[in-house]
């Protein structure tokens, strides 16, 4: 399963969402994840089913490649729908003791699954397309016009640039870890919940040292190169929009304009 984690991790291809400028795809996600929570009816959703198709096709990322993705988060998405299929109130459709399964609760799991899987995948297209360098640089310069005020924009796009090229490193280790455990006669499946959670004691303390060491690797080799913060410095390939970029804000636009119209509409539905 850990070598499932898709989220933070490059992956290399000539594909048009691969040549565009970091802060257009870094916009883009935001206005992907804000669709997400407008759509409520058919219309919405299918429009959201086509635009993260429609991505997942410009990736050129194989769709087996991404959908393992979900399974390390599988079991946050059997409670998600489970929490919102029995305690959302209304007409009870079914009842187990306390609990009970409304139609409002039925729609709500549905959605939310599909809402957190569909975050997971449009999110992948992200990190999956970008490098960690350009992504820093896309979100350094989107939010340069915070350092008036200031933010310490470049320091923070340097910590998730840092934190993002961590989790396929962290997630190796971690593999390594347990495997060298396993071998000395570790066991982390049987046994009730509390000593599940002490037979993670050997890989979790390992996983930390570790962590720690390489942290401060890092921090010493940063050190040695003179590093000191975004001020005056200057990039080897400097952010440059093109052609392809001003396409890709214009069908931005109108997807989220088409978000909005089918959002209206169903609204505008529910009400006659």
């Amino acid at each position: 399963m850990l070598r499932d984690i898709t989220i933070g991790q490059y992956y290399p291809s000539d594909s048009i969402l691969h040549k565009l400028d970091p802060r257009v795809k870094l916009l883009g996600t935001l206005v992907y994840v804000l669709s997400l929570f407008f759509f409520r009816g058919a219309a919405g959703f299918a429009a959201v089913t086509l635009g993260l198709a429609a991505l997942i096709w410009l990736s050129k990322v194989p769709l087996r490649y991404m959908v393992k993705g979900l399974k390390a988060i599988g079991v946050i998405l059997v409670l998600t729908g489970m929490f919102n299929l029995f305690l959302t109130p209304g007409e009870p459709l079914a009842s187990f003791g306390i609990f009970k399964i409304t139609e409002e609760g039925l729609k709500n799991a549905g959605f939310m699954v599909i809402r957190l899987t569909y975050l997971i995948l449009g999110s992948s297209v992200l990190t999956l397309t970008t490098t960690p360098n350009r992504l820093t640089d896309g979100l350094e310069k989107a939010l340069r016009p915070l350092n008036k005020i200031g933010v310490p924009v470049h320091e923070i796009s340097m910590i998730m640039s840092i934190a993002l090229r961590f989790i396929p490193i962290l997630v190796e280790e971690t593999d390594k870890i347990m495997k060298a455990q396993l071998a000395r006669g570790a066991d982390f499946e049987s046994g009730n919940l509390i000593k599940k959670a002490k037979a993670m004691a050997p890989l979790l303390v390992p996983l930390f040292i570790s962590a720690f060491r390489r942290a401060n690797d890092l921090a010493m080799a940063m050190e040695a190169r003179c590093y000191n913060g975004g001020e005056g410095r200057t990039k080897m390939k400097p952010l440059k929009y093109t052609g392809k970029d001003g396409w890709a804000y214009l069908i931005m636009a109108g997807y989220f304009a088409g978000i909005i119209v089918c959002v209206w509409m169903s609204r505008n539905g529910r009400n006659s």
